[in-house]
């Protein structure tokens, strides 16, 4: 096999799950990637040797995770990262990189996310199998396209079959999952002028499902949620800063002090000036 492969998946993008691109590499010692990010999401495998990861987590704070053969990783889009081959026994890994409208929902079967990106194996033949047909697609890029894409659905199946922190989708859990997913970007973005279409680019939803789901779920609109969420903010820095009420409008998304003091009337029941002056501490 020769040290690397590179390949760019020759097929057109399909909806589903798509691939981008995959490839082997027989590192030499201390060969690094990044710091890096990734558009979509990239999974290794590592066949033989050690290396090291170091990834960041939901609130941007970085781990080192000591890898070795039979393991493997997620990088999230997104998600900095560095990865360095160990000096005394570098690796050789395979990998892929993929996306697509059910990606996330797959990645969510398999348990690896932002927090926990290592792949453990608790079922050996299992990752045999996935293990095999990664290297069956790594092996055969010129076979036609479609032929690859079943060849990544049977890897896919067997990551999640295989994987120590495998979740089990029942029931309204996806639903749970989105709803997390949404109001984490909101606690990460509410200061930026975000609408609820980007609350559902971000969950890989379409914008009437979202409503639908928080509807559903927690009895109120995306729009509204994040209007209450700026204003519980507002009320915050209003009450434990000294920052105007105009700098408080621009630190909770809004340009125009205008439209931040109607919202908050609205919300609240009084103007931001009105509350300030009965509940600022000191």
């Amino acid at each position: 096999m020769p040290k690397l492969i590179y390949k760019i998946f020759p097929g057109g993008n399909y909806v589903d799950l798509s691939i981008f691109q995959f490839g082997y590499e027989e590192c030499e010692p201390l060969h690094s990637f990044g710091p890096a990010t990734r558009n979509h999401y990239l999974f290794h495998y590592i066949l033989s040797g050690r290396g090291v990861l170091h990834s960041t987590n939901e609130k941007g704070e970085t781990t080192e995770y000591q890898l070795e053969e039979g393991q493997g990783f997620l990088i999230c889009p997104k998600q900095d990262n560095t990865y360095i081959a160990n000096k005394k026994n570098p690796w050789k890994y395979a990998w892929v990189e993929f996306d697509g409208m059910k990606a996330r929902e797959s990645v969510i079967q398999t348990g690896l996310t932002f927090n926990r990106p290592v792949y453990t194996a608790r079922v050996l033949d299992e990752r045999e199998k996935m293990k095999n047909e990664l290297l069956y697609i790594v092996n055969h890029e010129n076979n036609p396209p479609m032929e690859l894409m079943g060849h990544f659905y049977l890897f896919f199946n067997a990551l999640i079959e295989s994987s120590s922190l495998r979740r089990k989708i029942v029931g309204g859990s996806m639903r749970d999952f989105y709803i997390h997913e949404a109001i984490i970007f909101t606690e990460q973005n509410y200061q930026n002028e975000i609408t609820v279409e980007d609350m559902a680019a971000f969950c890989n939803l379409d914008r009437s499902y979202l409503g639908k789901i928080f509807k559903s779920e927690l009895k109120t609109s995306p729009q509204d949620f994040l209007i209450r969420y700026r204003m519980n903010k507002a009320c915050e820095l209003m009450k434990i800063t000294n920052h105007t009420i105009g700098e408080i409008s621009t630190m909770v998304g809004y340009q125009n002090m205008f439209h931040f003091s109607r919202a908050f009337k609205k919300i609240i029941g009084q103007s931001p000036r009105e509350w300030r002056s009965k509940n600022k501490l000191g």
